[in-house]
């Protein structure tokens, strides 16, 4: 099954229980925090389900058609046609959704890939393999809950006060499931999701059995609530002014449990500590998802690009020899950076099963050159654009009043470009570096995959050690230890 947008959105209308502040929201087609969130998602959804794109985003198996990338790749033509999907996902929303449609896609595509690691004891491969295949023929859009709250770190405090720690764990067992209770963060895009993955990224301890529960559920369970950061969207008049929030504040959520039960079928991890994070990084898991990141980030790093060039041309800097040599910095970063995405697929490995995979060790540098190279790149723009943004009217608004626009029009034109031209570029390259959501942005790019040491972490892991040391050890073996009289007796 192609979803369709108006599939997608009324898959929404689904009793959910989000709460922004004390407010409850049931339907997020139809509330200003989430509605133009829902509609990104829609036209992306319709985008995917064009027949003129069906060869680049769908494939064909046993007769039926999915999106390309549940697709398990057996070739490098395989990854090629994943990574395009990707590419053309990530450029319609300019590289600024963090959590599209094909992130936990990729993700339970992965683990599909190599089930033998579930069936360690507490794993469950058969369940796993059901919910690969129910999430490929409805073509759901799924977010991710696999990080334990802060205050899970200091459980000590919690039962000084006689009260359960904060961390999701299992309390009770039925015929049915299992019982869920406690807290998980941060799903982001899971108010306008149709389920959340609930697991752990992060090292359990072995007396953490409780709390290694993964599931796959849908958002609308009872006793399940989704306790929303504070919308960023619903304050804006006009599109004009911040048009990036307008489209794509994709939300954050904590997921709330109060004596949910999950299915037994919707459970793949129970009571086993390293299986809950092994299902992660000991199947193509993480590396399918985090290439799909990659190539996301690829789109975001051309869009500002393209915003660093633009805001300098209307500025009239452009050609300032050292406003030129900065964009040339930027634009050789970014092709860099392209070239580390494409990389991973001529560096493609051969994996069990048939199956091939990205290169996992040019995948997580990339990771590591994002992280890195953020916030520099968003602060290089920010000295381009000098004071341009703030010299700008609060609002679009101003053209509603005659002798305002007039005004406007007169002084706020340049020689090259009119007073509503320059403004919307300036209100969206703040909306893009300055505003509330691209603080957010900038949050996300840095701990999206978990703290610096994490991400370095796996760079360390991956890294051919045996190799570099051969390479130095070769060398110092071409050469012996000189004759001393010393030596020689």
């Amino acid at each position: 099954m192609i979803r369709t947008g108006e599939q997608y959105l009324d898959s929404l209308r689904d009793g959910r229980r989000i709460y922004i502040g004390d407010e409850l929201v049931t339907d997020p087609t139809d509330h200003p925090a989430f509605r133009n969130a829902t509609q990104t998602f829609a036209a992306l959804y319709d985008m995917k389900a064009d027949p003129a794109l069906r060869h680049l985003m769908t494939f064909e198996e046993d007769g039926e058609r999915y999106s390309m990338y549940y697709l398990r790749p057996r070739s490098k033509e395989d990854l090629e046609k994943r990574t395009n999907a990707h590419r053309l996902l990530a450029e319609f929303s300019y590289g600024l959704l963090g959590r599209s449609l094909d992130a936990l896609g990729s993700q339970i595509t992965g683990m599909s890939m190599k089930p033998e690691v579930f069936e360690a004891e507490g794993g469950f491969p058969d369940h796993m393999l059901a919910l690969y295949q129910h999430m490929r023929a409805n073509d759901l859009y799924a977010a991710y809950a696999i990080v334990p709250p802060q205050g899970a770190r200091n459980p000590e405090f919690y039962q000084s006060r006689g009260i359960p720690a904060p961390a999701l764990r299992v309390t009770g067992e039925t015929e049915h499931g299992v019982i869920l209770n406690g807290m998980k963060m941060l799903a982001t895009g899971a108010a306008i999701a149709n389920e959340s993955i609930v697991g752990n990224i992060l090292p359990l301890a072995p007396d953490q059995a409780a709390e290694s529960i993964t599931c796959i559920i849908p958002l609308n369970l009872d006793g399940l609530s989704l306790w929303a950061r504070p919308p960023l969207a619903t304050d804006i008049a006009f599109e004009f002014d911040k048009p990036l929030t307008w489209r794509f504040d994709e939300s954050d959520c904590m997921l709330v449990f109060k004596d949910v039960e999950v299915p037994w079928e919707r459970v793949i991890v129970h009571n086993n500590a390293p299986l809950s994070r092994d299902i992660f990084v000991k199947t193509s898991a993480h590396v399918l998802s985090n290439h799909q990141s990659n190539v996301r980030f690829a789109a975001k790093l051309r869009f500002l690009l393209g915003v660093a060039s633009l805001v300098t041309e209307a500025t009239g800097a452009r050609d300032i020899p050292a406003v030129r040599e900065t964009l040339g910095r930027l634009a050789a970063m970014e092709a860099g950076f392209a070239a580390m995405v494409d990389g991973q697929l001529q560096a493609y490995e051969t994996i069990d099963h048939g199956y091939t995979l990205y290169n996992r060790r040019y995948m997580y540098a990339a990771l590591n050159w994002a992280m890195e190279n953020h916030s520099p790149i968003i602060d290089i723009i920010r000295e381009l654009m000098g004071g341009g943004t703030f010299q700008m009217p609060a609002s679009i608004s101003v053209l509603r009043d005659p002798a305002l626009r007039e005004v406007f029009d007169d002084y706020w034109s340049t020689s090259r470009h009119g007073a509503v031209e320059r403004m919307k570029l300036f209100k969206l390259a703040w909306d893009l570096i300055g505003s509330e959501h691209a603080s957010r942005a900038t949050s996300y790019e840095k701990f999206f995959v978990g703290p610096a040491f994490s991400v370095r972490n796996y760079n360390f892991i991956n890294a051919p050690w045996d190799d570099v040391h051969g390479i130095v050890g070769k060398l110092m073996d071409s050469y012996d230890v000189p004759q001393t009289p010393e030596t020689a007796d």
